[in-house]
């Protein structure tokens, strides 16, 4: 069946072009109030994405996801592999954000917040509009052949870029490592740590290939956010959109004329200059509709509402605006739907609040060691040996550590003999010895509750089991 003809847009994608090549994209530099205001909050986010890994709360990492430790900071907070419903809570929290977000304003964290554009619209393309110049410029050096001009401007490019790429993969793997790591690692012998040197090199070109080659194939191959806009966006969705019903009109889209009065002969107010396409990052003519690869960066809305205002005509034409909206002129309305994402949220957050206020900052396991049956000793003692680890969340050492029975009488004896230290984020483990006397016990197998002291004072508390002689009641 052949596609008609004001649907064949959705047959291919504007980086492709008809051989199935890539076709190079050079967008027209973007200007306006939109663009202003997402160069503000790019260059929020970038300071914070490379600094977060640097900045440290309660002598924790702000964030950290060493995933070859099991160790992870989110916001400050400590995460053990204990803790990881914790974790799972936080990841979810996140998916059911995004997805309320995507479902009220469509896909504005792929053009406002989402690192990808951020780095390529306001690091990278920046750099090249000012070596290559804008649009124009740049298609005609890339046409021209390899002279001085165009040799020099590609190596003076593809060095920055290679720079810039470093240092973004030094702040990734200060995310996997540690701030304080990398930092040790740059100030010193790079050839000391030839592993670390050898990652970063490969994610420095990874970077490389994404920013100066891959760019906006990744937000249309690569990245599958864009194709869970078929299940969350709907009629009442907020995305970037033209508004066909004014644009065309009765008669279609015309080229604009002077002292013409548009409304009279029935031509819309789409003037068909087609700067809409040209300062498009992912080259797509937004009055075909929402399409796959619409980043919503708003590019087009700033050129649209330039065309508009030199030629007279009322301002937004292509805006933030739902379906209902363009055809049927309904103001946003809080939806069933919307409810529904919110109160899961909501209740998410409470439950994670809930935990992290009673998580505890020691966690304790004793556990018998495998294969290892009790031991009668004298004065009808009986001896279980365990296996302990205590696990130190907090940024301070826990020192003069020791253990004792709170639920039966009894002792607790360490194979070291003496209290242990805790270090500062991070564990300690060993082997102890519980006995109790055979009149103590009820049956064979019970409970017993240990409390973890720092000297005098508990920290924690858990539960383990306590094997005896079947013939004792």
């Amino acid at each position: 069946m052949e596609t008609p003809e004001n649907e064949q847009f959705r047959d291919s994608i504007g980086t492709i072009d008809k051989s199935g090549k890539r076709s190079w994209v050079f967008p027209k530099k973007p200007s306006g109030i939109f663009y202003k205001y997402r160069t503000y909050v790019s260059y929020f986010l970038l300071i914070f994405l490379l600094s977060a890994p640097f900045i440290k709360i309660n002598g924790n990492q702000f964030l950290l996801f060493n995933i070859l430790e099991r160790k992870f900071n989110i916001f400050g907070f400590p995460f053990w592999p204990q803790d990881f419903h914790l974790l799972v809570i936080s990841m979810i929290i996140g998916v059911v954000f995004v997805i309320l977000f995507t479902v009220v304003f469509g896909r504005i964290f792929c053009g406002w917040i989402c690192p990808q554009t951020i780095f390529l619209e306001m690091v990278f393309r920046k750099i090249e509009y000012w070596i290559d110049g804008d649009r124009g410029k740049q298609i005609r050096l890339d046409k021209q052949p390899w002279n001085a001009e165009k040799i020099r401007k590609r190596l003076l490019k593809w060095f920055i870029f290679f720079v810039i790429s470093f240092i973004i993969a030094n702040v990734f793997l200060a995310y996997l490592i540690g701030g304080d790591v990398v930092i040790s690692y740059v100030t010193g012998n790079p050839f000391d740590n030839i592993n670390t040197l050898i990652s970063l090199t490969i994610f420095t070109c990874v970077f490389y290939f994404i920013f100066a080659w891959f760019r906006e194939q990744v937000c249309i191959i690569a990245c599958p956010y864009g194709r869970l806009q078929g299940v969350l966006l709907d009629n009442k969705t907020i995305n970037v959109a033209y508004d066909y019903v004014r644009g065309e009109g009765k008669k279609g889209r015309a080229k604009f004329k002077k002292n013409e009065d548009r409304s009279s002969t029935g031509k819309g107010d789409c003037i068909d200059c087609k700067q809409c396409v040209v300062v498009c990052p992912t080259n797509i003519d937004i009055r075909n509709g929402t399409q796959l690869e619409c980043v919503n960066c708003t590019a087009c809305i700033d050129e649209c509402d330039h065309m508009m205002e030199s030629v007279g005509l009322p301002k937004g034409l292509i805006r933030y605006a739902s379906e209902d909206n363009i055809a049927k002129k309904e103001p946003f309305k809080f939806t069933a739907r919307i409810k529904g994402y919110t109160a899961v949220l909501l209740i998410l957050i409470g439950i994670l609040i809930g935990m992290l206020f009673l998580r505890n900052d020691v966690e304790a396991t004793i556990l018998r060691l495998p294969g290892q049956l009790y031991q009668h000793k004298e004065n009808n003692i009986i001896s279980n040996v365990y296996t302990f680890k205590v696990i130190n969340k907090t940024t301070k050492d826990i020192k003069d550590v020791n253990y004792k029975i709170l639920s039966h009488k009894g002792t607790i004896k360490l194979v070291s003999n003496h209290d242990f230290m805790v270090p500062k984020q991070g564990l300690a483990e060993g082997t102890l010895f519980i006995e109790i006397n055979s009149s103590a016990l009820e049956k064979d197998k019970i409970k017993l509750e240990i409390g973890v002291f720092s000297g005098d004072k508990l920290i924690e508390t858990t539960i383990t089991n306590f094997l005896g002689p079947r013939s004792y009641k």
